[in-house]
């Protein structure tokens, strides 16, 4: 059960003598660095483009700041593993002075945009966020750069159900499948036969569900599991304590609603109104998650969830004092790695390949002996 515990949070592979045995042996890269490049920047407007079609989404822009005190930063998990960077701005000789915290990612800050902006029901917004996550262990698919579209849109009550979640996802998931056959059209060198297409639809499991068929494997062994099975799927309910006694992974408290009692189709009991989607990546032969997403907390289960999570102080923020106020509205988000899509839908081994960050020298000469060349 340990196993099961540690693989709660903190992404990443764990170590690089693991890592040195995951990469691919026989990688080379369908595009040069340039051509990378250029199918980016292809891949980036379709996506945009048709993510607001699908969604009704306007583009707005988006803090990488934020007061330290507001509530507003992501904290990602609940055990307070992954921190945010923190600075100090001294403003006019420290007699009206600001504590910020850079963004970790644009979940909380979206909802109250979402009012910000006048949005009404059925629209919303979405934004090309940047963040830092200083604590990830950097590998083959994790940085501490973190590039997303986030986005947001407004909804009513009676929205608050799996047939609306599900409908958004098959969405979002047309928009992804679309845009790699998009970039398939401008290269083909893309459609090789070596990589099977990427699949026509998603396939939806409730966390349970993946539990029950892979009872002792910890949450990342299990998604490798069902994703040789089913290539692309949705996990509903993440957060949610198991009948093992782990949630299937953590997830913060104060932004998806993963306590309210659902149905699955076939008449069982579950939980959670939130989920990921995640691939079969078939150069890495790796899980490969592309987009984290739900429908968000009432203030009824905002204070549900803090309460399991023993952060009921959380809700004096005043983040939260406008979700128990009813200031903001209730909303579905969610957050697509852009790095992590060009990544899957480009063939690529590595983040590195599509964007430009920071990497220790341990991991770009294992990359380079494997012929996968990191930008810098």
């Amino acid at each position: 059960m340990e196993d099961k515990k540690a693989d709660l949070a903190g992404p990443g592979i764990g170590s690089y003598e693991d890592l040195k045995q995951i990469l691919p042996d026989d990688y080379e890269p369908l595009l040069n660095n340039k051509e990378t490049q250029q199918a980016i920047t292809a891949v980036k407007n379709y996506i945009e483009e048709n993510l607001c079609k699908e969604l009704n989404l306007m583009r707005v822009e988006c803090p990488l700041i934020v007061d330290k005190y507001s509530g507003m930063n992501d904290l990602l998990d609940r055990d307070g593993s992954r921190t945010p960077v923190e600075f100090h701005i001294s403003n006019d000789y420290d007699q009206h002075p600001i504590d910020a915290q850079v963004v970790q990612a644009a979940t909380k800050w979206k909802r109250f945009a979402l009012k910000q902006f006048g949005m009404n029901v059925g629209e919303g917004l979405y934004t090309d966020m940047r963040a830092v996550r200083k604590d990830y262990f950097l590998d083959h698919d994790h940085s501490a750069y973190v590039d997303q579209w986030d986005w947001e849109r407004v909804i009513t009550e009676e929205d608050r159900n799996l047939y609306f979640l599900k409908d958004i996802v098959k969405r979002i998931w047309k928009v992804i499948r679309g845009a790699g056959k998009y970039a398939q059209e401008l290269f083909p060198q893309l459609k090789n036969d070596k990589y099977p297409d990427f699949p026509e639809e998603l396939t939806f499991l409730h966390a349970e569900d993946i539990l029950d068929m892979y009872p002792n494997m910890p949450r990342k062994a299990r998604e490798t599991e069902v994703l040789k099975k089913y290539p692309a799927i949705f996990i509903i309910g993440i957060g949610w304590t198991l009948k093992d006694g782990y949630p299937h992974e953590l997830r913060a408290a104060d932004y998806d609603d993963w306590v309210t009692e659902t149905v699955s189709e076939d008449g069982r009991p579950m939980h959670g109104l939130n989920g990921d989607i995640l691939v079969w990546n078939p150069v890495t032969k790796r899980r490969h998650e592309l987009t984290s997403m739900g429908i968000r907390v009432t203030k009824e289960t905002l204070k549900k969830q803090l309460e399991i999570t023993g952060q009921l102080d959380f809700l004096e923020m005043p983040y939260h004092q406008m979700i128990l106020n009813d200031e903001i509205p209730l909303s579905i988000g969610g957050g697509i790695g852009q790095s992590r899509t060009y990544m899957y839908l480009l063939r690529k081994a590595a983040l590195g390949e599509c964007s430009v960050t920071v990497w220790p020298q341990i991991l770009r000469d294992m990359c380079a002996e494997k012929n996968i060349h990191l930008l810098q």
